[in-house]
């Protein structure tokens, strides 16, 4: 091989690659950006605590509630040592709406739990969503763009995302900060259940971050 088609071929690999990177960047980018209030929330399945296959889609014409969770953040045993967080399912999943918590926790990261483990917390905590979500491998977390514990995200019954962000207005650690915040949670599924807009659609999550995969 001649020094000048050696070069071309070079230069060929180098920007084929480039043009490749910036595809696969473009696409991840394309992704997250369908992640947005007013959108379709993507569709998932994924297995719960119980060994039960969950699809978004089967529960089409209802109102979904996701939560990600870590229960070595301080920012999540918040929320249920406080027993703030349990009410919040009972409360919802009384009038229909489906609760899922979910846990991207890679194996080896905080907050990573067995099926056996998380079943545990849950009946210690009496915990009441309609099941805990496992996400070892993170393709749920990722698929939402999810970035902390808690973070939450309400879908309505046409399957639109109407709420994403924080739980509260309150982004510290302590129990005390739980009486008189603002829930957010509460406040989208309130309008959109009185058949009114949701006045705050998105704020910035706060907690721990989401310890996926590398």
């Amino acid at each position: 091989m001649s020094s000048r088609i050696f070069k071309v071929s070079l230069i060929a690999i180098v920007f084929g690659g480039i043009a490749l990177f910036a595809a696969l960047r473009y696409s991840a980018r394309a992704q997250v950006e369908e992640v947005r209030v007013g959108s379709p929330a993507p569709a998932f399945t994924a297995t719960d605590s119980k060994g039960q296959t969950v699809s978004l889609d089967q529960f089409h014409g209802k109102y979904v509630v996701l939560e990600w969770h870590n229960q070595g953040c301080p920012f999540t045993r918040k929320h249920y040592v406080s027993g703030n967080m349990q009410s919040l399912q009972k409360e919802w999943t009384a009038k229909g709406v489906e609760w899922f918590t979910v846990i991207s926790s890679a194996p080896g990261t905080q907050g990573y739990v067995t099926a056996s483990q998380e079943n545990d917390y849950l009946a210690r905590m009496h915990a009441a969503p309609t099941a805990a979500l496992l996400d070892p491998d993170g393709k749920v977390g990722r698929l939402y763009d999810a970035k902390t514990t808690p973070e939450m995200y309400v879908i309505d019954p046409e399957g639109k995302l109407i709420y994403e962000g924080a739980i509260d207005n309150r982004p510290t650690p302590d129990v005390e900060d739980i009486k008189g915040a603002d829930n957010y949670v509460s406040d989208a599924l309130n309008a959109s259940f009185a058949g009114k807009t949701v006045a705050t659609q998105y704020t910035r999550p706060y907690g721990c971050s989401v310890k996926y995969r590398n």
